[in-house]
């Protein structure tokens, strides 16, 4: 199941991992746009918002019913609000991002995880942002919310290991969809495919190894990072880390 399947970097993780032959949900707001990549991919859309309860798990029942037992969920949902005056920011607008970005994917997350540890496994992927770690980060709410979601997938993933699920916090890099299209043409794009491999990879299972660890699609190689699992693991590192 992909959250925010509806466009951009989520579309694109819902068409390769239907590529890869699996059964796909895909979940957004707007109908017209989770109908398209649903009837696209031969998949199941689903139209909800991740920030209400009631909807999420009528989502989820919903996919479960159509498709059966959710193995691997994509926590893409997300919104951006660029505001540049924190002080001049409306509180709704600020707590809706962190609705939408952190309570979302909890909400989801929670909705899911019994049925995996009944199963004895399965595997949850947040797409997360490099402006919940670079430095010069003047946005407050969604840099904080990006921020915020590494913190509770590394440690899910701490609570869930002896269940055997794991848990990835990804960055997709700087990719070029209708929430960043604004910042212009000489930015340093990050190609629209990675994001979707590396989750592809991810949904793998082989590099579960990683569980927790914070990935770059774009300047991390995952095969590398699988053949250094060990290392990575014991060294702590692909982590956010304060550094003395």
């Amino acid at each position: 199941m992909v959250t925010g399947g509806g466009r951009g970097i989520g579309a694109g993780i819902a068409r390769e991992l239907a590529d890869a032959g699996m059964k796909v949900a895909v979940s957004a707001r707007t109908p017209e746009q989770v109908e398209q990549v649903a009837g696209e991919i031969g998949g199941l859309g689903v139209v909800a918002d991740v920030s209400s309860k009631d909807d999420v798990e009528r989502m989820v029942a919903e996919v479960e019913r159509e498709l059966g037992p959710i193995d691997l969920l994509v926590n893409n949902a997300g919104i951006a609000h660029w505001g540049d005056k924190h002080w001049e920011d409306e509180p709704e607008d600020w707590w809706h991002v962190f609705e939408v970005n952190v309570l979302g994917p909890y909400l989801v997350a929670r909705a899911v995880i019994p049925g995996m540890i009944e199963r004895g496994g399965g595997r949850i992927v947040n797409t997360g942002s490099g402006s919940g770690y670079l430095p010069g980060q003047a946005t407050t709410a969604y840099g904080g919310s990006k921020a915020a979601l590494y913190r509770i997938g590394e440690g899910l993933a701490q609570q869930l290991e002896p269940y055997g699920i794991s848990v990835f916090t990804f960055s997709p890099g700087l990719v070029k969809t209708e929430m960043t299209e604004t910042f212009g043409d000489n930015m340093p794009w990050t190609p629209p495919e990675l994001a979707p491999r590396l989750v592809r990879v991810l949904a793998s299972g082989r590099a579960d190894r990683l569980s927790g660890r914070y990935i770059h699609a774009e300047h991390d190689d995952i095969e590398d990072l699988i053949r250094r699992a060990d290392e990575i693991v014991e060294n702590d590192l692909n982590a956010i880390r304060l550094q003395r």
